[in-house]
């Protein structure tokens, strides 16, 4: 097939304002990993690229790339280009219904959509409909769905009835860790709304019960109807409290835990109960001593999905387009070895150190030079037969990345 790919952050999303380079580290990462393996399954590719980055030749297997000067510019182009192309693939946030517009603009070219339906993205992407079904089937931590507009005395209240201290407050419709905090104690609770103001551009956000463990996720593909989960991936985050900023670092693919196989049937399960659920979908984990709890569901491709690409042993780019199109699910699910991920901050490089870590084999995003960032992120990926030797060359991979830049 002909396949146009559009990642929200590094094809023209942010044109004509400054590209966070955090989110760009992910954003490109997930485009050029998932434009090599729909080329390796025999797609011809097509992606748009914001042109401050397109003007740098960063390493992009597509067969085409189209510019993007302008923020009015990609749906007019994902209209235009897809009268030549079969397929699109959306990868975006749920934020103030990015991924579900573009979807619905993919599926109104009346090509074939490759994410999950936009009508299941909405309910997934509605944490009120979401956390009442993770309630129904008892995977969620208690939960309170709170308004900016309520005001601080009644908020205050509410937690104070329905959860206690210490919680977790996070905008309805955040991505990551975008607006996350851990509120310890009464008189945090005004900082941490206001950084829920600051990041987010809707009104509601979630309280939720901290729950102590450790975060994960698994990746599925789905076909609408059946899930079958592929990995449980671990997740190294910083959870910060309300005057600090939470992050999402990277992660593990596999990540070995004894809760994996109930993980993958809770998984599944919540998949399932969202119809039209199709493709690759994420779900996101605290794995406690005792059981897994549900902490969000993410209808759209994942940063883990970096890592799941090195350890899979079958396409997973093809599997997508197989679970959509054709309903099918992969039989071979086997895994082998080890990948870890990270993120790295690094100092604004050169243009020749940046094309010279474009070239690492270890380096999936090199650090951008754009003008308006004082400093660059890039994600780097370390291989392994065990975890320890992943982790090893995960740093070795770092610190290459690291002398090229200097």
């Amino acid at each position: 097939m002909k396949v146009i790919v559009y990642e929200q952050v590094s094809g023209g999303g942010y044109a004509g304002q400054p590209i966070p380079a955090s989110v760009l580290s992910e954003g490109f990462g997930m485009l050029r990993c998932l434009v090599e393996d729909f080329k390796a399954a025999g797609h011809e590719v097509t992606v748009l690229l914001d042109e401050r980055l397109s003007k740098l030749n960063p390493p992009i297997d597509a067969d085409c790339t189209v510019p993007i000067f302008y923020s009015h510019e990609p749906e007019k182009f994902l209209e235009s280009v897809a009268k030549i192309n079969d397929a699109i693939y959306i990868i975006a946030p749920e934020t103030a219904r990015t991924l579900q517009s573009f979807v619905e603009l993919a599926e109104q070219t009346g090509k074939n959509s490759l994410n999950c339906a936009s009508h299941a993205i909405g309910k997934a992407s509605d944490k009120t409909v979401l956390f009442e079904v993770l309630q129904k089937l008892g995977v969620s931590p208690k939960t309170v769905i709170l308004s900016l507009d309520e005001g601080l005395a009644k908020i205050k209240e509410t937690i104070k009835k329905e959860l206690g201290y210490p919680l977790v407050l996070k905008p309805a419709d955040g991505v990551g860790c975008s607006g996350l905090s851990l509120v310890n104690q009464e008189n945090q609770l005004a900082a941490a709304i206001a950084k829920i103001r600051v990041e987010s551009t809707g009104k509601r956000f979630i309280a939720q019960e901290f729950i102590r463990g450790e975060a994960a996720s698994v990746s599925l593909l789905s076909t609408g109807k059946k899930a079958k989960a592929l990995s449980l991936n671990k997740q190294n985050i910083s959870l910060s409290y309300p005057d600090e900023t939470s992050s999402y670092e990277g992660g593990a693919v596999p990540f070995e835990h004894w809760l994996k196989q109930e993980t993958f049937k809770i998984a599944e399960k919540v998949t399932e109960a969202f119809s039209d659920l199709k493709g690759y979908v994420g779900v996101d984990f605290v794995l406690t001593e005792h059981k897994p709890f549900v902490v969000d569901v993410n209808p759209r491709l994942t940063t883990s999905y970096v890592g799941l690409r090195k350890v899979a042993q079958f396409n997973v780019a093809e599997a997508i387009v197989n679970a959509v199109m054709k309903d099918t699910l992969p039989t071979n699910l086997e895994i082998e070895g080890v990948a870890c991920f990270s993120k790295v901050e690094t100092t604004k490089p050169t243009i020749e150190a940046f094309q010279k870590a474009a070239k690492l084999k270890t380096v999936v995003t090199p650090p951008f030079p754009l003008n308006e960032n004082e400093k660059s992120n890039a994600m780097v990926i370390g291989e392994g037969n065990t975890l320890n030797d992943a982790k090893l060359n995960l740093e070795e991979a770092k610190k290459r990345l690291c002398n090229n830049i200097t």
